[in-house]
């Protein structure tokens, strides 16, 4: 069920939600969406263009962030915008944690705007493979 408007607050925190990146999610993502760029299934392709190996589609990785919102929200038909800006690589094996912060509410439109994220974890740096993300959510 849809979270209820009058349970949102400015400041509140989405809770993180964490993936671990397979092959296997890649390769499901590229079958399901149609994209079959090398990049995300040849590792002598991502190697040659300058990666360790295949790379996350960025819109996989964008997907993961609605989980989180539509996780918090309560219902995917409450999603009413989502927005991301691609900011770095997710790599197989990479732990990717999607959050997101409520940042304005209208009681008229009975919305919530939060700021999302995607972050990972690399040799103790946080990098932010989605930065800048926002949604916007209608509430019952």
């Amino acid at each position: 069920m849809t979270r209820a408007f009058e349970d949102v607050a400015v400041g509140e925190e989405l809770p993180g939600l964490r993936r671990l990146v397979t092959r296997e999610d890649v390769s499901a993502y590229a079958e399901a969406s149609g994209d079959s760029n090398p990049l995300h299934q040849d590792d002598d392709v991502a190697r040659a263009a300058g990666f360790d190996g295949i790379i996350a589609h960025g819109m996989f990785t964008m997907g993961h962030m609605g989980a989180c919102v539509v996780a918090w929200a309560g219902d995917a038909a409450a999603v009413m915008a989502l927005t991301a800006q691609f900011r770095a690589s997710v790599f197989m094996g990479d732990e990717i944690v999607a959050g997101g912060r409520v940042v304005a509410v209208d009681a008229g439109a009975r919305t919530a705007t939060c700021e999302t994220w995607v972050t990972v974890q690399r040799d103790g740096v946080t990098e932010w493979p989605v930065k800048k993300g926002s949604a916007t959510v209608r509430l019952r």
